[in-house]
């Protein structure tokens, strides 16, 4: 298990950045959450089998249709202490 903290730059909130990181890392059985910034950036702890958190940090560089990803931040992370992938405030 490997676990990443993300934060991701560029035009990602108000674009559906967040439900779409969430079906995806649902999807790929990842754990942790994403969460929007007040700096205008979206932050997230993916944590998981490490292909599945590398394919994660692969997608989220291109995002959902209307995103426009200019930078993502990557720092290796401690698990989160619960299971599953959720929304935080």
């Amino acid at each position: 298990m490997i676990a990443k903290r993300l934060v991701i730059t560029g035009r990602v909130q108000g674009v559906g950045y967040r439900a779409w990181m969430l079906e995806k890392a649902r999807t790929l059985g990842l754990s942790g959450w994403v969460r929007n910034r007040a700096d205008g950036a979206v932050e997230a702890l993916i944590a998981g089998d490490v292909a599945a958190v590398e394919e994660m940090s692969r997608a989220c560089r291109r995002g959902p249709r209307l995103a426009e990803v200019a930078r993502i931040d990557e720092d290796l992370a401690e698990p989160p202490e619960e299971a599953g992938f959720h929304l935080m405030g």
